[in-house]
């Protein structure tokens, strides 16, 4: 009697848990980031949450307590240096197309070296940068 109600028991517990074969569901992964097939609106959220996290900042970036920069007076002089060349190229240019003419001499302008020398094959413009030591030589051709 004990053999019958324990392969009773046994045969009652196949089918319960066969039965809840039948309900299992399958697992399905998708991926929240878009580079890696998750939906595209996904992007923006993955971005702001990256530019909360991150405590990093560059060295010499623009922070909230200087909005332009480290140094102010270093961007000045940079901007001031950025139109001295600014100045320069536009002189080349008109040169070289005859309407005004760049005169022959040595100049100095903060902290560049500017020496202009014709010759036979063109102008030669050498510009020295006192600051950091590096030479460039421009050679506008004759038209």
């Amino acid at each position: 009697m004990k053999k019958i109600k324990y392969c009773i028991s046994i045969i009652l517990l196949l089918i319960i848990f066969t039965g809840y074969k039948g309900l299992a569901q399958q697992f399905v992964y998708t991926p929240i980031n878009p580079n890696f097939g998750g939906s595209s609106f996904n992007g923006a959220w993955m971005l702001a949450e990256a530019q909360v996290e991150n405590n990093k900042t560059a060295p010499g970036s623009v922070n909230s307590y200087n909005p332009y920069g480290a140094n102010t007076l270093q961007n000045f002089q940079q901007s001031l240096n950025q139109q001295v060349l600014s100045q320069l190229s536009q002189k080349i240019i008109t040169s070289a197309f005859g309407e005004s003419a760049l005169t022959k001499g040595h100049y100095q302008l903060g902290n560049y070296l500017i020496d202009i020398n014709p010759s036979s094959d063109g102008l030669h413009v050498n510009i020295q940068d006192n600051s950091n030591g590096s030479q460039t030589t421009i050679v506008v051709p004759y038209y």
